[in-house]
């Protein structure tokens, strides 16, 4: 049975970045408005006095960009980081920063380390959006740095955004698959918040941007979604991590904003994969569909309200459609039984 992971996370917002993107609020997004180096060991201290035994930690430098802080300051950090690793309580590192803050020197430093990921804020191959963004990097430099950690054997990350000025689905789609070819180890999908005290949020009350809606984020995460399924990918989240600021007037202003927002996700990817199934081999109408999916599975599934479970129903016109798990199955694999008759769908 695969051991339950935790990252402990050390936030370090805007140390290490000049850049000030259209769409950033670290204070907003972290709940962190500065960063005191000697308070990390208390951090990390405490998550770990919370943890069971048996699961798997690793203690992650987020926020900023990590390998573009004073050298000093970064190897303190590490150091710190490693000698819990080298105790045997933590089982590496990992941390976020720019593609333009890989180069040889930094990865000569960070082969000292037991460095679990280095998660890249990739954002967007799309040079147009990356320039309607201000992101300060091209998209020549983000391939740059996944295949230069790669080189040097240290698992990379690809971070993505949906719905960035200028984005159209096309680009997004096209961002993930680069994202796979580069080698990457896992992703992350970021479907874009509006924050106040942003440029974004500027742009968005004088017209200029307009938030996606809640269904749109849905949408497009999910094609977004699939191409990491089906290349292998592991998603590592999607959607920002839940904190009492996301829900604040103080700093949200808008955009697809879900506590639920990953499930939602992933309930829409399972009903794409199985109307693409039934509309190679459409049922007989009136028919009883049972569904088999993967154990744990079964809510994103049926989706929330059953919402998927209705659509299903009403477009291939079945009497009803059941769901049940299935033991030992990938996930967002599928199995469907149409009275007695089993297709198979990946």
């Amino acid at each position: 049975m695969k051991k339950p992971h935790v990252n402990i996370p050390v936030f370090i917002p805007h140390l290490g970045c000049p850049n000030m993107c259209v769409f950033c609020n670290q204070r907003a997004i972290s709940g962190v408005s500065s960063f005191l180096p000697e308070t990390a060991k208390n951090t990390i201290d405490c998550v770990l006095s919370t943890v069971r035994e048996g699961t798997d930690c690793e203690i992650a430098f987020f926020g900023g960009s990590f390998t573009g802080i004073d050298r000093t300051l970064m190897t303190g950090l590490l150091d710190l980081a490693q000698s819990y690793a080298d105790a045997g309580r933590v089982s590496g590192i990992r941390m976020s920063t720019r593609p333009d803050y890989i180069d040889p020197e930094i990865l000569e430093i960070l082969k000292r380390y037991t460095i679990s990921a280095v998660e890249l804020g990739i954002q967007s191959f799309s040079e147009n959006v990356l320039s309607s963004c201000r992101r300060g990097h091209s998209s020549e430099q983000s391939r740059r740095a996944m295949t230069m950690l790669r080189e040097a054997g240290i698992p990379a990350v690809g971070q993505m955004m949906i719905g960035l000025p200028g984005s159209a689905p096309d680009d997004e789609i096209a961002c993930a698959e680069e994202i796979c070819r580069l080698g990457a180890c896992g992703c992350r999908i970021y479907p874009t918040i509006v924050f106040r005290d942003t440029e974004l949020h500027r742009m968005t009350v004088q017209g200029m941007y307009h938030p996606l809606t809640l269904d749109e984020a849905v949408e497009r995460s999910a094609a977004v979604l699939d191409v990491f399924v089906r290349h292998g990918v592991p998603c590592l989240r999607i959607g920002l991590c839940e904190s009492e600021n996301l829900h604040s007037d103080a700093s949200y202003y808008a955009g697809p904003n879900h506590p639920s927002l990953g499930e939602l996700v992933s309930g829409e990817l399972y009903y794409r994969r199985i109307c693409a199934a039934l509309d190679r081999d459409p049922p007989a109408k009136g028919r009883v569909l049972t569904i088999k999916v993967p154990r744990g599975d079964i809510s994103m599934a049926v989706g929330q309200k059953r919402k998927n479970k209705l659509r299903i129903e009403i477009k291939y016109s079945v009497k009803s459609v059941k769901f049940i798990e299935k033991d030992n199955f990938p996930r967002y694999n599928i199995e469907i039984n149409k009275n007695g008759e089993e297709t198979a769908c990946i």
